[in-house]
């Protein structure tokens, strides 16, 4: 269960897409790099090998803080982190680290915002994918 591949598209606001994939430079390491597309995204192509990006989501209700206030904020400030493929055992203390660090940035959730977790169907019985999000919604509170 705990080397089942996943992967996790976090959508929060606050900051913009590529203060995002700075701040998680400083956890992965690798190179910052604009990619541009109809998502207006950032990638940190990490030293493994793997991309993560930071893409524009249409559905993020933009927002961000300034002394303690929230106001309104340009498109720039939608952002979906989009992980690569991760396994639990390898991957989740880097995954909760850039998620720290985006929180510390100023990444915040809003009711507009939202998790979604990909599952590697591979092997899996209903019991297995209970015991996943039983684990997951344990370290829920460690998401933005």
């Amino acid at each position: 269960m705990l080397n089942t591949r996943f992967g996790v598209e976090i959508e929060f606001t606050g900051i913009t897409r590529k203060e995002a994939a700075q701040k998680a430079k400083k956890v992965l390491g690798g190179e910052v790099r604009y990619i541009g597309t109809y998502y207006d995204a950032w990638s940190v192509d990490a030293p493994d090998g793997r991309t993560w990006k930071f893409m524009s989501d249409a559905s993020i209700m933009t927002q961000k803080k300034k002394d303690g206030t929230i106001s309104n904020a340009t498109k720039y400030y939608s952002v979906e982190l989009v992980t690569p493929i991760l396994t639990y055992t390898e991957d989740i203390e880097t995954l909760q680290n850039v998620i720290r660090e985006l929180r510390k940035a100023g990444g915040f959730v809003n009711n507009s915002c939202g998790i979604h977790i990909h599952l590697d169907g591979k092997d899996h019985t209903v019991q297995s994918i209970k015991n996943f999000i039983s684990i997951i919604y344990a370290r829920n509170d460690q998401f933005l």
